[in-house]
């Protein structure tokens, strides 16, 4: 790969693209992220994924608040990439950065689009039942994930998958097509197809009404919900007047009928299930988040005498 690249992303999923884009000689002449952000209960400012790859690699980072305006105009004048490559940014390009490299502005983006553009497409993908998802490289254009595609790759859902799983098979996927796509893009042979805006859906942001579980809805719904969101940020119910947040769960293979949504059938610690009906079918919670404690085991929040055959979980209206 002979174009000089700047690269735009902020975390792992941009991370999986950057690491493979050096591991294959390409020549990334500067990369661009989101500032570093306090985490943790100690809020230790921590740099993103994608800058201890570049720092590591001798890369230069660019960390500016906006792109908009002379400061960075100059930067970009002053860095001249041939291509800018773009994966999980978290930012949107002006037209100026748009316009600049003479290759155009490429993005790996987690869908196959026009389905799913926007900010949350493999968890909207998830909660949605969809049987498979994949990766689109596109040309960047003013519009919200709506440029000119290059190149796909399908990627499988499959039953037991939830959103980490997905992710870091999309992030594999995404940087192994992106290679391929830049390859095709340097030998000419890169093909170029604009969207069909009348099959085009949008994948909202996560928002913590997204977050609620409510068990009146069929299990596989549930469980699709459930999974979407997993491991972060997580369904949440209400259960004796306290949060409880889900992190794992199970399809039933048999319930009881005639039981109230949310009821809780069955609490097993020997094979960690809190069973649960939902409106049709039933769902079995294996991992869950308590408010005020750490993650755990179904089990031990049976031991803990935590639930019970006949409890209800509501939703969560605070």
């Amino acid at each position: 790969m002979k174009s000089k690249i700047l690269f735009m992303g902020t975390p792992d999923f941009a991370d999986t693209s950057l690491r493979a884009l050096i591991e294959a000689g390409a020549d990334v002449i500067g990369v661009v992220t989101q500032p570093d952000k306090p985490k943790g209960r100690k809020m230790i400012l921590t740099p993103p994924p994608v800058k201890e790859t570049a720092t590591a690699h001798n890369i230069p980072v660019y960390q500016p608040k906006t792109l908009r305006g002379d400061e960075f105009a100059a930067q970009l004048e002053q860095i001249n990439p041939d291509m800018i490559v773009v994966a999980a940014f978290g930012k949107i390009l002006p037209q100026n950065v748009l316009d600049y490299p003479k290759m155009g502005c490429i993005c790996v983006h987690g869908s196959l689009l026009p389905k799913y553009r926007g900010a949350a497409p493999m968890q909207r993908a998830i909660i949605d039942g969809e049987r498979e998802t994949g990766i689109t490289i596109m040309y960047m254009d003013a519009g919200i994930d709506t440029g000119d595609m290059i190149a796909k790759a399908v990627v499988p859902i499959e039953l037991h998958d939830d959103f980490e799983s997905v992710h870091d098979k999309m992030a594999e996927a995404g940087a192994k097509l992106l290679l391929e796509t830049i390859e095709a893009m340097e030998a000419g042979t890169a093909t170029r197809e604009k969207q069909d805006d009348l099959k085009s859906t949008y994948a909202a942001k996560i928002e913590n009404a997204d977050c609620v579980l409510d068990f009146d809805a069929d299990a596989m719904a549930v469980y699709n919900r459930i999974r979407g969101l997993s491991p972060f940020p997580l369904t949440v119910v209400e259960h004796r007047g306290r949060a409880l947040k889900i992190v794992s769960a199970e399809l039933c293979d048999t319930v009881k009928e005639h039981r109230n949504p949310g009821e809780v059938l069955k609490c097993d610690a020997a094979a960690n299930r809190i069973e649960v009906a939902c409106r049709t079918g039933a769902i079995a919670i294996t991992g869950l988040l308590p408010e005020g404690k750490s993650r755990m085991r179904a089990a031990d929040f049976i031991n803990g005498r935590k639930i019970e055959a006949g409890d209800r979980l509501v939703k969560f209206t605070r």
